[in-house]
């Protein structure tokens, strides 16, 4: 009985001490006057934001499945990493999109340059030795990004919003445009109220002539067992004099897409969230090949696949986004261009893609199928 009383305390010990490294990391919920804000959204009731089409999910499963088998979800040698583009000298067809690793791009659009989904963090985790880790470093420190007009979030999970990122963001003060609630985790990690902008869907800020239009997408959010849904989750629209760029964040498909290419569209580049997909979730990743037809949704002119490549976040191959996107993309003619980590692209002018990843074997649509329900 003492051992056993021994082996308890331990282990409430370690969750202990596991809590308290990630204490900070999980940010805090909306309260007081942001909390009354978010109430009155009509994307939310009953305590939480909602998707206009139900989530089905078996979440046991789901968890499951992270535990099963796969012997290519990260990459067995070092990656090719792009060549530094300078970034101090503006794009000279006015569009340039660098890809960072995941879903964090500097996207430099008509003289305004807009940082999505920042994570700099070795582990897309609340507590910095544990979860998954990068695949490669981040090429450019934030640093070198500067000036940043502004930082879109999309959604509060760890591998899109990092507690070290929004910090030293924060100290280089640079100005944050977020949906609705995320403003509570920024100033709780420090960052000043009037630095925070919080949209709804479809309501808008600008910057200049540089309209950002907080989109619908289709997903969820949280940081702790605790808030589940209580802040809410967004797609990006940028809208300028001469170009427009779509970023997905996290989505499954949906109708919404549709709305957006007709409300904004066409869009010069689309930035289409591709890894991270499963059977058990189809309700909140969209997978490679609805990720193709999105686009087609959206009047895209070019797709850049993101949200895949860099972190383990699924039981499928690294390699497998790209590959079965590349196939859709190829039966549907939709134009896409796969940078490696840290290249900077120019859609304009941009160079023959390159297939710069390994062969690994990979699953087609047909052995692993990845379709949203209530289409």
């Amino acid at each position: 009985m003492l051992s056993f009383l021994v082996i308890i305390g331990l282990l409430l010990g370690a969750a202990g001490v596991l809590a308290a490294f990630a204490w900070t990391a999980a940010g805090t919920q909306p309260a007081g006057a942001r909390l009354a804000r978010v109430q009155q959204s009509p994307q939310y009731k009953d305590g939480k934001f909602f998707n206009a089409l139900p989530e089905t999910m078996d979440a046991w499963a789901a968890m499951k499945r992270m535990f099963e088998g796969g012997d290519y979800r990260t990459p067995k040698a070092a990656l090719p990493m792009a060549s530094k583009a300078n970034l101090n000298t503006p794009p000279a067809s006015g569009l340039r999109v660098t890809w960072l690793g995941h879903s964090s791009v500097l996207i430099e659009i008509d003289g305004k340059r807009i940082l999505t989904d920042p994570v700099w963090g070795e582990r897309a985790f609340p507590i910095s030795f544990m979860g998954p880790k990068r695949f490669y470093p981040v090429q450019r420190t934030l640093e070198e990004l500067m000036p940043i007009d502004a930082v879109i979030l999309s959604h509060d999970h760890y591998d899109h919003l990092d507690e070290g990122s929004i910090r030293k963001l924060s100290a280089l003060g640079v100005r944050f445009i977020t949906p609705l609630g995320i403003g509570a985790h920024l100033e709780y990690w420090g960052v000043a109220a009037d630095r925070i902008t919080e949209l709804d869907w479809w309501q808008t800020e600008t910057i200049g002539d540089l309209t950002l239009a907080c989109t619908p997408s289709r997903h969820f959010s949280g940081r702790f067992l605790t808030d589940r849904n209580a802040t809410l989750w967004a797609s990006w629209s940028l809208i300028g004099p001469t170009h427009r760029v779509f970023f997905s964040g996290d989505t499954a498909m949906f109708p919404g897409f549709k709305e957006i290419g007709a409300k904004y569209g066409p869009f010069d580049v689309v930035l289409m969230e591709s890894g991270a997909y499963d059977k058990t979730w189809t309700d909140v990743h969209i997978g490679p090949e609805q990720g193709v037809q999105a686009f087609a949704d959206l009047k895209g002119k070019l797709l850049i696949p993101v949200h895949w490549g860099t972190f383990n976040l699924a039981i499928h191959n690294w390699t497998e986004p790209v590959e079965r996107l590349l196939l859709a993309a190829e039966k549907t003619g939709a134009e896409v261009y796969v940078p490696k980590p840290g290249e900077s692209i120019e859609p304009a002018s941009r160079p023959a893609s390159e297939k710069w990843w390994p062969d690994v074997p990979w699953q087609t649509a047909a052995e692993h199928p990845v379709v949203s329900s209530g289409l």
